[in-house]
């Protein structure tokens, strides 16, 4: 049987820039009874929590070193600037860090506060067993780690199974984890392109717990082939996040902060600002601040390090970010994306989409209730705070959402009212390591970050000891 060849294709050039094998159904099919076996020895070689905080911290370290070689690969494979791919590597050390830190508080044991003389009882945090992780292309090193080391440090075994946009990211972790002393197997992972062949891994019973991050539909299908055997899937998907500007803040820095947070990465995170609403006495003011905003921003070749924004990932991704824009135009929204140069010249190759300010747009359009994945924002003009919450809660989504006041004490209220799992106050697109990350509605279910994200992958086993009679 021939092998099936998996092509990465550069976004900004739409040209194969790196091949991989799939492995072949049969072989994907026997990981989990490797993993198995490596739990098993993975218990005995490395029995203590300190001992695998040990491996962890010097595989962070690992990391650290190889920044400037892994920045330049996710650049070539998924396209976001030079200037910000090293970012991603030093974000995923610290929160990896900050991870392994808390880790001996969390996983430590529950004692009750109510002692009783001749008794014991306490609560013991133990592995889950094997462990999958199926994670997406645009933030692979982040989104990885935050499953990753959780597993690892309660002492589970894992298996990677990465987005073929971003190949190298799991060999590149299993040959650190390797360098700093992980026992052989512990940490597995595997390439393919078919569905059907990773639902062979997700329905195997000795897969113990199921990590994914990517689309609805995706979460939706791996739900779907676990479901008949009891086994948890913790679902980080997509978002619609909104954004509502108070008429007492600044618009200049408004703008500022809220247009980095929905173009940063051509738009391409589950937690960028996909629509915004505005109050009606600071509607005009603030699209003015937008303009001049995005007027000064530059949409180029990513190897370029004064490129700030780079191509969408496909063609594909490309065409639905047009259409949701070319819908939302011929319903009578307005473009009123300023003169840029950058913008006007985009390069032939590749995905290149110029950022787009949508003005005058209605609650009806597609571009304000599907996720666009894109260098786009669309503004709504609104009367009131409680219109403002009112479309912010009219959504399948609920990842995050966003106030920006002067009133902290009034964004801390509607953020209240706010269905989402991470409201913010004058901040957005920031995943914080020691809050939990988690969505409400279609965005997904399950924590991952903070002491919450560990619970995924432990089981609690309840110990209740009684002294022996006459001692």
């Amino acid at each position: 049987m021939s092998l099936e060849t998996l092509s990465t294709i550069s976004p900004t050039t739409n040209s194969a820039v790196i091949t991989r094998q799939a492995l072949p159904p049969q072989e994907i099919e026997r990981l989990p009874a490797i993993g198995q076996e490596a739990f098993a020895s993975y218990r005995k070689s490395h029995p203590t929590l300190g001992s695998r905080q040990e491996v962890v911290a010097k595989a962070l370290d690992l990391l650290s070193r190889r920044k400037d070689v892994l920045a330049k690969e996710l650049t070539e494979q998924m396209g976001r600037p030079i200037a910000y791919t090293g970012i991603e590597i030093d974000t995923t050390v610290k929160r990896g860090q900050y991870l392994n830190r808390i880790a001996g508080e969390v996983l430590s044991e529950d004692v009750p506060g109510d002692p009783e003389k001749g008794f014991r009882r306490f609560i013991r945090r133990e592995p889950v067993g094997v462990v999958l992780i199926i994670f997406a292309w645009n933030y692979p090193y982040l989104i990885l780690i935050n499953s990753l080391l959780p597993a690892l440090l309660a002492g589970n075994t894992v298996i990677l199974k990465p987005s073929p946009q971003t190949p190298t990211i799991v060999e590149h972790m299993s040959e650190i984890f390797t360098e700093a002393g992980l026992p052989k197997n512990v940490l597995q992972y595997f390439h393919c392109g078919s569905p059907s062949h990773v639902e062979l891994i997700v329905r195997s019973p000795q897969i113990n717990h199921i990590c994914f991050t990517g689309s609805v539909a995706g979460g939706l299908a791996v739900q779907k082939a676990a479901a008949d055997r009891i086994v948890n899937v913790g679902l980080e998907l997509g978002g619609k996040d909104p954004a509502y500007v108070r008429p007492d803040v600044e618009p200049h820095w408004a703008a500022s902060e809220i247009i980095d947070g929905a173009i940063f990465n051509s738009g391409q995170s589950c937690c960028a600002i996909e629509r915004v609403y505005v109050h009606n006495d600071i509607y005009e003011p603030f699209i003015n601040a937008c303009k001049a905003t995005l007027s000064k921003y530059k949409v180029g070749d990513p190897m370029d390090k004064s490129t700030q924004i780079g191509p969408v990932i496909s063609t594909r991704a490309k065409e639905t970010i047009r259409s949701q824009i070319d819908e939302a135009l011929k319903a009578g929204a307005k473009d009123e994306t300023p003169p840029n140069s950058s913008f006007e010249n985009l390069p032939q190759q590749g995905n290149f989409i110029k950022p787009t300010l949508l003005t005058h747009v209605n609650h009806s359009m597609s571009i304000m209730q599907d996720e666009t994945f894109g260098p786009v924002i669309p503004i709504m003009s609104v009367p009131s705070d409680t219109a403002a919450v009112k479309y912010m809660n009219d959504s399948q989504f609920g990842l995050t959402a966003s106030i920006w006041t002067k009133d902290v004490g009034v964004g801390e209220e509607l953020a209240g009212k706010v269905e989402a799992g991470t409201v913010f106050v004058n901040r957005s697109d920031f995943p914080s390591p020691d809050l939990a990350w988690t969505g409400w509605k279609d965005s997904g279910k399950g924590v991952t970050l903070s002491r919450f994200g560990f619970e995924q992958f432990v089981k609690l086993k309840s110990f209740h000891l009684k002294d022996y009679p006459g001692r």
